[in-house]
């Protein structure tokens, strides 16, 4: 079910918790639709990124806030919304999660029993990568607000949660005990989940989402955000479909062939095109100067899973997946119908507006281009907080305005509450060292034995 473009929030005055809110996509999202918002980050990066765009931040633990913190959050908070870290779930990461699902979904059971949260954490540092438990931590919040004196034990109205497609399994887990089982104190809420592609919202980029949407039972039935783009589909796509053949005839690189002509389909109705990266890139914005078109793109990364998705697109296509290896897709510009050269690969402002952030954002830190690929997409962030709010959906260009970033005076203010110096982490901010992924275990390799 999607949503039809409702005319009123479900929620007087909305205000959102993002959780793992890296550096900033929901909270854009909100700032477009006026919706205030907290994000909780442990990167020292990420936190710097959203200090500089001017976002209230938490540079926290999610898990520690909630053991030990949880009280100072602002009682107001009425949506929960977060992005769990998705690198064990990932098909590019080593896929403790995916292994572990059937066990992860025991703890659900068992959360929502009341167990006590002591003996669970003890068993949840024996899984084998401790990332993997992140993704019970917004329900674990969900519980936690129905026991918090400063809310008057008052739980979260609307929930909101987004993740790679390999837990789109766990999101129908976390319907089922919200609708039939409830909270322990015995809240229940209406749960909508599936898999959604961003470029039908708009996102120049092709991205697979696991989306889960939750209302607070007597706040009306939760609805999906309807599409306003078509999907896009590599074997239906032709170059000279958008170009006439002697502004688009191309030669293709390393032998590949061109996609199969691309067919309008009587389902696509009246939505809008896809966004393609020319779009996005070729027109100066801000301090963007404009990028040359045409040109391809080679990207070493696949998308979402689909290997249909990957390999080499041109400007008039949707990007690839954006993800932390964006700084190594080449990028060709084109002499003439048979000479190519390597031009310029992606900045960091083009690589934020491939994800739809707005052109300027103030990346800041480092592992930049690691930042970008983690993040939500605001404009599909803003897709989905409207349609969990009952709200109109966001305007195509909503997010093509340039990003005003924080002056130094609102920088330090935010890092002084954020962290507890206007310049400096303090004691209270997440260590480095404990910030970085468990290392692999490399299994010994069988030796190989002649046959007899």
């Amino acid at each position: 079910m999607t949503s039809s473009a409702p005319h009123h929030s479900v929620l007087d005055k909305p205000f959102v918790l993002d959780l793992f809110a890296g550096p900033g996509g929901l909270d854009v999202a909100g700032h477009v639709l006026d919706i205030p918002s907290l994000g909780i980050e442990w990167d020292k990066s990420a936190c710097l990124t959203r200090y500089a765009a001017g976002l209230d931040t938490l540079h926290a633990d999610v898990s520690s806030v909630r053991r030990d913190a949880f009280e100072s959050l602002p009682p107001e908070i009425n949506v929960l919304a977060g992005g769990p870290p998705c690198q064990t779930y990932s098909v590019a990461g080593g896929g403790a999660g995916r292994k572990a699902l059937e066990e992860v979904k025991g703890y659900i059971e068992r959360l929502m029993a009341g167990d006590s949260d002591e003996e669970i954490d003890k068993e949840l540092k024996k899984l084998s990568d401790p990332r993997t438990a992140l993704v019970l931590e917004p329900l674990r919040y969900a519980i936690q607000a129905t026991r918090s004196p400063n809310r008057g034990n008052r739980p979260y109205d609307v929930i909101v949660l987004e993740q790679v497609p390999a837990v789109e399994a766990l999101w129908h887990h976390y319907a089922l005990v919200l609708e039939n089982t409830g909270l322990p104190d015995g809240t229940k809420y209406e749960v909508v989940v599936d898999v959604l592609d961003t470029e039908t919202y708009g996102v120049p980029q092709t991205r697979s989402r696991a989306v889960l949407i939750a209302r607070r039972e007597g706040l009306g039935e939760p609805a999906l955000p309807a599409p306003t783009h078509r999907a896009y589909e590599a074997k239906e796509w032709s170059r000279g479909n958008d170009r006439s053949a002697a502004q688009i005839h191309q030669p293709t690189l390393d032998g590949e062939s061109a996609p199969e002509p691309r067919k309008r389909r009587e389902e696509d109705g009246e939505l809008e095109h896809w966004t393609s990266m020319a779009e996005a890139l070729a027109g100066p914005v801000g301090a963007h100067p404009g990028r040359k078109v045409p040109f391809l793109v080679r990207s070493n990364y696949g998308s979402s899973g689909h290997p249909g998705r990957r390999g080499v697109r041109t400007d008039q296509q949707p990007a690839a997946t954006v993800t932390g290896r964006i700084s190594r897709f080449v990028v060709f510009e084109h002499l003439d119908d048979n000479i190519v050269y390597e031009g310029s690969r992606f900045s960091m402002n083009e690589a934020g507006m491939l994800q739809s952030f707005p052109p300027d954002y103030p990346w800041s830190g480092t592992a930049q281009a690691q930042q970008v690929g983690n993040a939500v997409p605001p404009l599909f962030g803003a897709h989905l907080l409207s349609a969990a709010l009952g709200l109109p959906a966001p305007a195509p260009h909503a997010l093509r305005t340039p990003w005003q970033p924080a002056t130094e005076e609102q920088r330090a203010k935010l890092r002084s509450q954020g962290c507890g110096a206007a310049d400096d982490c303090t004691a209270r901010c997440p260590r480095p060292q404990d910030q970085a992924p468990p290392r692999s275990v490399s299994l010994p390799r069988k030796k190989k034995t002649s046959p007899r």
